[in-house]
Formats: C-alpha cells, sequence, structure tokens
C-alpha cells in the first residue's frame, strides 16, 4: 500500500522555471517604442496605441494567438451538395483577433483620420498587436496599403473606401456592399514569373470597350493570394496595352459569386493562422485600376507600404524576442546565479536588446517619413524611396538570426512550442520574402540610385545628421561612400554589402541622435567600428551592458 501511495504521490517540486510573460502593457514597457512615438510625431495617440498594447499583452489576447497559430484554416471547396463554395474556415481565435485589430483600426486610422504622426501612431499600434499574433497583420497590412493605389481609380475609391475604413469587422462570405465592413488583399505572382511580374500570363480582356475604371474578364491563376477570405484584392494581368492592374472582388455587383477557384492553401513554415491559397480565374469580373500597361506603377504604392509594414513587422519580432529572453532569463538560475547575471549572458541579452532598438528607431523614423511624403515633403518622399528598401532588406534579414538567439536564451525550453519561441522563429522569414525579397530590395535601391538621385542625396543627409556628434559614423560614411560610384550597374555584385552598410549607417546616426547613450554607444563600438564577432554576444568589453538590459527589460504585472 505504501508503495502505490509513493508511485501515484508527486515525485518532486517544480522550482526555478520562469513565469509566463503575461498580464502587461507591451506599449508602456517599450522604452524604445514609446520614445519613438513622442519623437516621430505621434504622442497624441499615446493613449489609443496604449490601448492596443494592454490588449495585446493580456493572457487572453495570447492565448487567443496560441490558439490560432494551432488550428490553422481550413479550406472548403463545395458545400454538401456540390456546389462550390470556395470558402476558407478560420478557428473563432482568428475571427476575434482580426476583429479587435480593426476595432482599434488598424487598418485604416491614418486615411481616416489623417493627421501629422497617423502613419507612426497606426505602425505603433501594428507593432503592439503583432506580438500577440503575427497572422492577423497580412489582411490588415494589405487593407491599410490598399488606399494610395486605390485611389488612382477615384470611382471606385469612392465605392470602396467607406467599407475599407469600418471600424467593425465583418467575417461573412457576402457580397461588401450588405457587409458592415470589408477587407483587402493583393495578387500579383505567378507560377512562372515570380517576383517578375511582367511575365505574367492571366490575360484580362475589356467586356464593353475597357478603359480606366472599366469591367475586364479575368482569365489564368495567381500562385500565391494571401489572406483570400478578403472582399476584394487588386490583381494584375495583361491586357491589350500591357500588365495592368485590376478590382477583383469576391462577388460581382449583381450579386453573384465572382468566378474563380481556390485551388489549395499552402502549407507554410509559418504565419500559420493565416491562410495563403493558389486561386484561378475563370473568366472572373475584374475593374481596371489606372491605365492599361500601368498596372505595375500602380499596384506598387500598395506594395510600398505594405514594404513599411514588413519593417514593422521585423522590428516587432525582434521586441518580442527581447522582452521573452529578459524576462525568462531574470527568473532562471544556472551555477548559482539567475541567468541574467552571467556576464556571457549579459553580453548576449544585451547584444539583442541593441538590435532590437536600432530596429524600433529606424522603423518609426521611416513612418515619419510616410506621413511627411504624404503631406506633401518631397525630401521626405526621396529619403522613404531610398529608406524602405534598404531597412526592408536588413531588419528583416536580421530578424531569423535575431530569433534563433533568443530562442536559445530558453536553452531546450525555447525549442518546445509551449514556450511560444519556436513561433516566433518560423515567424521570422517571412518578412524579408514577402514584397521582395532580400536581392530584390538591393537591386531596388540600385535602381534608385540611377533613376532618382535625389533620393540617394537624401538617404545620406539624414545620415549626416548624426555624423557630427560621433567620430566613428564620420568615419564609416567616408568609407561607404567611397564604396559607390558614378556607374552603380558595376557593384550589383555587390549590391547586399553596400545595402548593409546604408542600413547600419543610418541606423547608427539615428541611435547616436535619438536612442539610448549606452546602446548608441553599443552599436558604434560594434557595428561601425567592427569591435564584435560573427554572432550576437559579442560586444566589446567596456559595454554597458546592465543599463540596456535594464532598459529593455518588460514591466510584468
Amino acid at each position: 500500500m505504501a508503495t502505490a501511495e509513493r508511485r501515484t504521490g508527486s515525485t518532486h517540486e517544480v522550482f526555478n522555471q520562469s513565469s509566463p510573460l503575461a498580464d502587461y502593457n507591451v506599449f508602456e514597457a517599450d522604452a524604445a517604442l514609446r520614445e519613438a512615438v513622442r519623437r516621430e510625431g505621434a504622442e497624441w495617440a499615446e493613449d489609443r496605441i496604449s490601448a492596443v498594447g494592454e490588449l495585446a499583452g493580456s493572457e487572453r489576447i495570447i492565448a487567443l494567438g496560441a490558439a490560432a497559430n494551432e488550428n490553422p484554416p481550413q479550406l472548403r471547396t463545395h458545400d454538401r451538395v456540390g456546389n462550390r463554395v470556395d470558402e476558407v474556415e478560420f478557428h473563432p481565435a482568428w475571427h476575434e483577433l482580426l476583429g479587435l485589430a480593426v476595432e482599434h483600426e488598424l487598418h485604416s486610422s491614418p486615411w481616416k483620420d489623417p493627421q501629422p504622426g497617423a502613419h507612426v501612431a497606426r505602425g505603433a499600434a501594428f507593432m503592439c498587436m503583432s506580438q500577440a499574433e503575427a497572422g492577423i497583420g497580412c489582411p490588415i497590412s494589405m487593407t491599410y496599403s490598399v488606399v494610395p493605389a486605390l485611389r488612382t481609380q477615384p470611382e471606385l475609391a469612392a465605392e470602396w473606401e467607406p467599407r475599407l475604413f469600418s471600424s467593425s469587422y465583418d467575417p461573412r462570405n457576402a457580397p461588401a456592399e450588405g457587409k458592415s465592413g470589408a477587407l483587402a488583399g493583393m495578387g500579383m505572382t505567378e507560377k512562372q514569373g515570380g517576383t517578375d511580374v511582367r511575365a505574367n500570363t492571366t490575360v484580362a480582356r475589356p467586356v464593353n470597350g475597357g478603359g480606366p475604371g472599366a469591367e475586364y474578364e479575368l482569365t489564368g491563376h495567381k500562385w500565391f493570394m494571401s489572406a483570400p477570405m478578403c472582399d476584394m484584392f487588386l490583381v494584375l494581368a495583361q491586357a491589350d496595352g500591357g500588365i495592368s492592374c485590376f478590382l477583383f472582388p469576391r462577388w460581382t455587383p449583381d450579386g453573384e459569386r465572382n468566378r474563380f477557384r481556390l485551388q489549395r492553401l499552402k502549407d507554410k513554415l509559418g504565419n500559420h493562422s493565416n491562410a495563403s491559397s493558389e486561386i484561378e480565374f475563370d473568366a472572373a469580373s475584374g475593374w481596371l485600376v489606372g491605365e492599361e500597361g500601368d498596372g505595375v506603377r500602380t499596384i506598387i504604392e500598395m506594395v510600398n507600404h505594405t514594404r513599411l509594414d514588413c519593417v514593422l513587422g521585423g522590428a516587432t519580432g525582434m521586441r518580442a524576442g527581447v522582452a521573452h529572453a529578459v524576462h525568462h532569463t531574470a527568473q532562471r538560475s544556472v551555477f548559482g546565479a539567475t541567468l541574467i547575471d552571467q556576464p556571457l549572458m549579459r553580453n548576449v541579452l544585451a547584444d539583442l536588446c541593441v538590435e532590437s532598438e536600432a530596429a524600433t528607431v529606424s522603423a518609426m523614423r521611416l513612418a515619419r517619413a510616410y506621413d511627411e511624403s504624404i503631406a506633401g515633403d518631397e525630401e521626405a518622399t526621396s529619403l522613404k524611396r531610398v529608406a524602405n528598401a534598404v531597412l526592408k532588406y536588413w531588419i528583416c534579414k536580421r530578424a531569423p538570426s535575431h530569433a534563433v538567439e533568443c530562442l536559445e536564451c530558453f536553452g531546450g525550453n525555447g525549442f518546445v512550442e509551449e514556450s511560444g519561441m519556436p513561433r516566433l522563429f518560423r515567424e521570422s522569414p517571412l518578412n524579408s520574402i514577402w514584397e521582395g525579397s532580400g536581392n530584390v530590395q538591393c537591386l531596388d535601391v540600385l535602381r534608385a540610385m540611377v533613376k532618382s538621385p535625389a533620393s540617394v542625396d537624401a538617404f545620406f543627409g539624414e545620415v549626416l545628421e548624426g555624423a557630427g556628434a560621433e567620430p566613428r559614423l564620420d568615419g564609416y560614411v567616408t568609407a561607404l561612400r567611397e564604396e559607390i560610384p558614378g556607374d552603380v550597374e558595376t557593384i550589383q555584385e555587390r549590391a547586399r554589402r553596400v545595402v548593409e552598410k546604408m542600413a547600419i549607417a543610418l541606423q547608427a546616426s539615428l541611435l547616436v541622435r535619438y536612442g539610448d547613450e549606452a546602446v548608441a554607444d553599443a552599436y558604434c563600438a560594434s557595428r561601425l567600428s567592427g569591435d564584435w564577432g560573427h554572432a550576437f554576444g559579442t560586444l566589446p568589453s567596456g559595454t554597458d551592458f546592465g543599463r540596456i538590459i535594464e532598459r529593455h527589460r518588460p514591466i510584468s504585472a
């Protein structure tokens, strides 16, 4: 009897395990983000952003994010009697999360309430909500980004903007005019072309003469159509005048399902809560946005804004990783001392914090450039032309290595799904691929050097604002300028190296001017002067590790 009691009783006491990071305000706990919001012109929105931060850090919302990922969407092509329905069914957690994002107008606020700092405010709130679940960022980002492209065709914008600006999420698969709100998506790439959208084979035939705003029939396919439950999409197809942009709605104006088929959903590395599909158009109805042949020029306005969200998303992942790593190591003891107090771990954590702050500061500066550009500032327009591609390349490229180092701070626990770190790691490569991979961004920078020299001048003008205060930056920028010859065609094979250095120069300049002194010094010593290894955790001796880590410690209730 005694043996049986021993076998069924407790075998050990559980201790020296960190508590979950939950029930805290992710905005109020992020000093770098709070400071950036005030500095970049969105102080008026702090209460609104903080409300999103409170939601995103709550245990309930964190649990919804986990549930949405553990229960991915399912494709239902037919109803029970064989009728084609082409619907994607989502877990209730997805709908609740997406509904909260829409309620807080992360998809529309800068257009609905335009004012100085509006894109900064929306960007900061987007960063907060994405820490709870990144998957909903796809339809939110595309709906936010579709507006400037849609305005190329004023009558289509007038019809759709009131639906897209609604703060009511309506998940029904029904005609948009009868819904309380609508979301937008995008479809560009095809099997044979990928990034080379001019190789698209989907054809568009005019129904009644054609022309801007007119109806066409689309026949062909899209290899990637994310968030296929959205109400409308901008897609590219070949018209008589060349590659053109079309508004493709799920339902036609006469209340019929549009003529398309969802072929299958992608089985992806990450982003499991969100659906990405393959689609075929069978003489589907679409309406021309802009002129025939101007499709790339038209849709690039949408792409430029989704690229901003890629930058914000990369910075978000870094912040989430740092918050969880610092929280865990502050509670875990090894070899008689708390991990966060051990010298080598302090170097790792501080290095991760430095990278995260650099990403946040530069992402929010980019968001301000969008605000200023939309307000008519030509210098800001030139700056964002280059800075967008530079930062998307570098921040998104750094995200996977940053995520895996944060995961390793947990040891074996970080490799277990319940920690949330594998999900963060799986998400980390996505923003580098979405809206143009690393090579595409670097080539875009080279293209700007040729076609828009003023944008390069604006970029270096921004960098040089911090140069006089930091000799290490002065020398780095001088060497960088020497790497960019007049004939930029000769540096294509070195484009990644050049763009990487441009990103580091910009981040250093921003940290010197606006960042914490210890963070700025550590960044300049390591990234500019080369006193650094090839992995995180190789900052030079003399770095103020304690100050840097404490600045990034999350405030847990």
